[in-house]
């Protein structure tokens, strides 16, 4: 599943090639990876005229604000007035909102129209510039959104009722982390996995946090020490920043939005390397089993 390096390195790309083109279309080729509203033709209708603003993260969230000509009119006449008035002639429309959760193999590749169709396309939208943004999605597990304007897009997509903070938020403090760790009697890597704690981390990036921090999975958060979660702050912030600048992990499904694999699954410090030499001490690469994941660690180096 693509977490948040990866859906990071998809946001950067999606906000450097997507923005301010007219969408003129699209096509559903998989009703059910339409999340809202429930009617394809009505979501293909709520989106066509629109273009994307900007693109947000909120975990593993994509989040597209969409403006429409209504939208550019109103600022135009806005400036004018300005000039001349204290209002503009027209109020300004609210915003609606794309939303997007790639989900276990969710990609979305900014293709050339006349590109042929990978079987797995589920959704197209079109843009005036012959372009097109695809979801693909192997096993459909993926879902997209549209929030209608006036609506807080919390209403819709749910899941992000339950986020807790993002680790590049300055929210994410030692004293955060702790307040949702100590007293809690469940292993780390289990806690480090629920969204309503750090949203966005999962998997790949809670073992390689812990393997820099000295920490095995199993140890209860109860047991954990100030410095160790200090420590383990710092690292879970450390690595998401390395992926990222490899531009996130392919180990199966994942590319950018160009369709190039991600690089840091080749330097992962414990993650998919079971039964292989710890890069620091050289003791073979453990592999157990915490809340249904599996969870790599070096024997020697985590304590």
């Amino acid at each position: 599943m693509p977490e948040l390096p990866e859906v990071e390195t998809v946001l950067r790309g999606l906000n450097q090639l997507t923005l301010n083109q007219e969408i003129t279309g699209g096509d559903v080729l998989l009703e059910r990876a339409i999340a809202y509203p429930f009617s394809s033709f009505e979501f293909i209708s709520g989106i066509k005229g629109s273009a994307i603003a900007t693109w947000h993260r909120r975990g593993k969230y994509l989040l597209a604000e969409l403006t429409t000509q209504r939208d550019k009119e109103d600022k135009e006449d806005k400036g004018k007035a300005s000039l001349s008035s204290p209002t503009p002639r027209f109020p300004r429309s609210p915003t609606s909102f794309l939303g997007v959760h790639l989900r276990m193999t969710g990609q979305l590749l900014w293709l050339h129209r006349d590109e042929p169709l990978h079987k797995h396309t589920r959704v197209r939208l079109f843009f005036g510039s012959k372009q097109e943004l695809r979801f693909v999605d192997q096993r459909t597990f993926g879902k997209i959104w549209w929030v209608p304007p006036g609506v807080a897009p919390e209403s819709i997509i749910t899941g992000l009722q339950k986020l807790g903070v993002d680790p590049f938020s300055p929210e994410f403090t030692v004293e955060y982390l702790a307040s949702k760790l100590q007293n809690r009697r469940r292993p780390i890597k289990t806690a480090l996995l629920d969204q309503s704690v750090v949203a966005g981390l999962g998997n790949i990036y809670a073992d390689e946090a812990l393997f820099l921090s000295g920490i095995r999975p199993e140890t209860l958060c109860i047991d954990l020490k100030t410095e160790q979660i200090e420590r383990l702050r710092s690292q879970i912030i450390q690595v998401l920043e390395t992926s990222i600048a490899a531009g996130g992990t392919t180990f199966s499904n994942f590319l950018n939005i160009k369709g190039v694999n991600g690089n840091y699954g080749g330097v992962a410090w414990v993650y998919n390397r079971a039964g292989e030499p710890c890069r620091v001490c050289g003791t073979a690469i453990g592999r157990t089993r915490l809340g249904g994941r599996s969870s790599h660690f070096c024997i020697q180096c985590q304590h």
